[in-house]
């Protein structure tokens, strides 16, 4: 059963992971779209579709399965674990802070610009590394 969590956790993981990384680079081109025009509409509808169809289930199955495997491997104890669970609450919190910003593009409210869009997208993926790294080499 274990390599099934696994497995199952994994492909969770990436799929929350290409949402994540994908729903700021559409804020950056929103960001550039006049509010009202067919662009901006469509962008909508492209940034809530992403959030409620794929981050948001990935997100669930991700914690679902990653919480299982913690408790059924016993890594729930390891410091390691302590570690990436830490950088997982945040990247979760990150995913709260872009879901409301999909609120706030659909409301036509979006009061930052693309370049806090274009550094935002970075963070997703040093939290990646990080997590990753946790997981494989298990430093402590």
């Amino acid at each position: 059963m274990y390599d099934w969590l696994k497995a199952f956790h994994v492909i969770a993981v990436i799929a929350w992971m290409a949402g994540m990384l994908y729903l700021p680079r559409l804020f950056v081109y929103h960001c550039d779209a006049e509010p009202g025009s067919k662009q901006s509409e469509t962008f909508k509808v492209m940034e809530r579709r992403l959030l409620k169809v794929i981050i948001n289930p990935a997100m669930i199955a991700t914690w679902v399965f990653g919480l299982w495997l913690a408790y059924d491997s016993g890594f729930y104890r390891a410091g390691w674990f302590h570690a990436k669970f830490a950088l997982v609450i945040v990247l979760s919190t990150l995913h709260g802070f872009l879901s409301r910003a999909v609120k706030d593009f659909a409301a036509d409210r979006n009061r930052r610009n693309a370049k806090f869009y274009r550094i935002i997208n970075e963070v997703p993926a040093v939290l990646m590394a990080a997590i990753v790294i946790l997981v494989i080499v298990k430093p402590f």
